[in-house]
């Protein structure tokens, strides 16, 4: 029998194809310290990750390393997800990585994109799917916690904008492990009350943990099935919870949501005075129209 020879390309090739067939390995997640770390003119990053047994050589491309929220650096440590494939020409196996992120919040962040990817693939996040914020609502429901600052900044937002109009407060736990169950209440139950045209759904900033109610599957599930409109209004402008991705608004801080929720009525009252003055003054025109009119009939 004849025995095949093969070129390092090809073998290379094969042992490349043996790596993105494996179901592993097209997705993994990897916890490791930068090192070796370059930043290519072209914007990709090339580097090392080690932990205390062993390394692996990664690369992470422009498209993906442009939108981390946080830069790179010799030593820094970072959960990151990717792929493992062969590079052919060299021979050499490495991490093609997609997403990173500094350790520290660990577990945390690794559930939080898990749980994203899951509801973006089952389309909770589509825009198509994204309810419209009523220009004039009868009511506002808010759910949030009673004492904390984002209470008086919505109420005081509110009433600066719109002095009167009705809101219906659900005073709910925003941090801790019943959060999530009692904004998930809040929002069946002002659903089912059917009074307030908008939901304002939030808190004041705090760190990922103290956050995290707002990373809950069954709190983006209520947001999503609301049947009256929902603005997230969750922390500070870096801060990004799941609960963002399905409302459908999103409001920087809880004062923002507010002015989003209803509009100035004293905007309102000016348009409605421009408005008539400009009524009346067309009125004006066609009644002198109408009469010179009249007039070149009589005269005829």
């Amino acid at each position: 029998m004849e025995q095949r020879i093969l070129s390092i390309q090809e073998l290379n090739r094969y042992i490349r194809q043996k790596f993105e067939a494996d179901p592993l390995l097209p997705e993994v997640w990897v916890r490791g310290e930068i090192s070796n770390f370059t930043h290519h003119s072209s914007g990709h990053m090339y580097f090392t990750l080690k932990d205390a047994g062993s390394r692996v050589r990664a690369i992470m491309f422009a498209a993906h390393n442009k939108r981390l929220p946080f830069i790179p650096r010799e030593g820094t440590r970072v959960i990151a997800q990717g792929s493992v494939s062969v590079f052919e020409r060299d021979g050499q196996y490495q991490l093609y990585i997609t997403q990173m992120q500094p350790d520290g919040v660990g577990s945390l962040y690794l559930a939080y994109e898990q749980l994203k990817k899951k509801l973006e693939t089952e389309g909770l996040f589509d825009e198509g799917g994204k309810r419209k914020i009523p220009t004039m609502p009868r009511a506002i429901g808010v759910i949030t916690s009673p004492t904390g600052a984002a209470v008086r900044d919505i109420l005081t937002t509110l009433g600066r904008r719109f002095p009167g109009i009705p809101v219906m407060l659900y005073p709910a736990l925003v941090q801790g492990k019943e959060a999530a169950a009692s904004i998930v209440r809040g929002i069946r139950i002002l659903n089912r009350l059917g009074e307030a045209d908008v939901l304002i759904v939030g808190r004041g900033g705090g760190s990922l943990e103290e956050l995290w109610a707002f990373n809950e599957e069954i709190v983006a599930r209520a947001i999503y099935d609301s049947a009256i409109p929902v603005i997230s209004a969750v922390g500070h402008e870096t801060d990004f919870t799941i609960a963002d991705f399905a409302a459908d608004l999103r409001a920087a801080t809880p004062t923002a949501a507010a002015e989003l929720a209803v509009p100035d009525r004293r905007e309102l009252q000016q348009r409605v005075s421009q408005l008539q003055q400009r009524l009346r003054g067309a009125l004006l025109r066609r009644a002198a129209q109408e009469r010179d009119r009249l007039a070149r009939l009589q005269q005829n």
